[in-house]
């Protein structure tokens, strides 16, 4: 799921800012629902060419994020920052800004101003505080590219090695070593709990977020599994790992890495999917659509023509997929289906930009046509795949396609399970939307977290 905000050190007075004076820190809340919000921190400084910025995510733990270009014409602001897909546009009015943030096609209202927005209060119970009944160290690595080194955490048990260690990898859009998203930190739980277990863990900041370098935008999913394959080289030359025992756990996108990586090397002992997808991307996109849809209540007329459009949409981007011309065909096709002149808040020409934008990065582009079907089956080593019954983002459909394509390849080393009253996140849920995220407690259901190490553990020992 998936961040850019440049920084700049400056003391400034506000009794001695001028009323149009862009440089300085910008403070503001993007409200993405009812029950979650983001703080954002703009840092903007002159220099010879202009301006220039970054863009600091501090409930992400995202700092420092580099900003490709910010436009000031007296008072129309436009930040742009393409490694997260995304822009700012506001006008300076009185000392503050008004614009809207537009990323992956969504947007949203922005206010920015010069006071410094507190982080709100938010109950996880689960997240662990130190000190840790488990050793903890900060490591850094090459990762897939040359130009990419990688950040994270490593956790080990404090008994004598060696040790099973997984290595984490994060769903769709740049994610922090800890995914975390809606106020949650599923992978700092997930290491925890599984540390605590006796299974060191590997997790870490995806390329260019956090503290990792590199290029997001333009990379696909194959590139994160070569990250990831970096990882596992790198915690073989750890005495405290055992080698012959170092697994993938995949997280919803991290689910379809995982088969692409373990397939490529012979290292993989075995592999966890996390709400992995078992179809292509377009099939993917077109279940979460109508399932998304009915845990809103959209009626049925409207979510149908919704759908009509998206799969049509999807059903283009597969057919020309790699064409010089597919961002003409897509947004002539937009231009014809949508007849509203507001979109989600933004002029209709607006919201089909962002929305050809988004289509048509190196990205969406592999996602759509992957078949994760042509690699399950390649699979070898032992797989666990698990869902939520109340997933809407990957169905739990795609356990029997998980399932069907692993075992079709002759391993019939899988095991697949559906846990009751889980979502996505592997929250425990009563709505079970995606804005409920945000106001569940929990974070990873212990039930869930207990299923995973066990299995782990099981076959670790063998």
């Amino acid at each position: 799921m998936k961040k850019t905000i440049a920084t700049i050190l400056i003391l400034c007075f506000p009794f001695l800012v001028s009323a149009q004076d862009i440089t300085g820190q910008w403070n503001g809340e993007l409200k993405i629902s009812e029950a979650m919000s983001l703080r954002l921190v703009f840092h903007i400084e002159e220099n010879d060419e202009g301006y220039s910025g970054t863009l600091d995510s501090p409930d992400q733990n995202a700092m420092g994020i580099p900003v490709s270009s910010v436009e000031f014409s007296d008072p129309e602001l436009k930040i742009t920052m393409s490694n997260l897909q995304a822009t700012y546009e506001g006008k300076l009015e009185n000392g503050e800004i008004s614009g809207t943030f537009t990323q992956a096609g969504q947007s949203f209202p922005l206010q920015l101003g010069r006071k410094e927005i507190e982080k709100k209060a938010v109950a996880r119970p689960q997240e662990p505080k130190p000190p840790y009944p488990y050793l903890s160290e900060e490591v850094s690595f090459r990762g897939g590219e040359e130009n990419v080194m990688l950040s994270g955490t490593l956790t080990m048990p404090k008994e004598p090695g060696p040790h099973p260690v997984v290595v984490l990898i994060t769903g769709s859009g740049p994610q922090d070593r800890n995914e975390e998203l809606m106020n949650h930190k599923p992978f700092l739980v997930l290491a925890d709990y599984l540390t605590r277990n006796g299974i060191g863990v590997l997790r870490y900041d995806d390329r260019g977020f956090g503290q990792s370098t590199g290029d997001f935008g333009s990379a696909t999913s194959l590139d994160f599994a070569e990250d990831a394959l970096a990882a596992v080289t790198f915690l073989k030359s750890r005495s405290e790992v055992d080698s012959e025992q170092i697994g993938l756990v995949g997280h919803s996108e991290g689910g379809l890495v995982a088969p692409v990586a373990s397939v490529r090397s012979d290292d993989i002992a075995f592999i966890v999917l996390l709400a992995g997808p078992g179809v292509s991307g377009r099939d993917i996109l077109v279940q979460q659509t109508r399932a998304i849809a009915e845990s809103t209540g959209m009626n049925g007329e409207e979510m149908e023509n919704d759908l009509r459009i998206s799969q049509g949409l999807f059903d283009l981007m597969v057919e020309h997929n790699g064409d010089e011309s597919m961002k003409d065909i897509l947004r002539d096709y937009l231009e014809e289906n949508i007849e509203d002149d507001e979109v989600q808040g933004v002029p209709k020409e607006q919201f089909i930009n962002n929305q050809v934008q988004q289509l048509s990065t190196p990205w969406f582009q592999y996602f759509l046509v992957h078949e994760p079907a042509n690699y399950l089956k390649e699979v070898k080593c032992p797989v666990l795949a698990v869902n939520g019954e109340k997933d809407i983002q990957v169905i739990p459909a795609n356990l029997t396609d998980i399932e069907e394509a692993v075992r079709s390849g002759g391993n019939d080393n899988i095991q697949v399970h559906e846990f009751k009253g889980m979502n996505h996140l592997f929250q425990e849920c009563e709505k079970c939307t995606i804005a409920e995220y945000a106001t569940i407690e929990q974070t990873f259901s212990p039930v869930a977290l207990e299923y995973i190490a066990n299995w782990i553990n099981e076959v670790t020992a063998e």
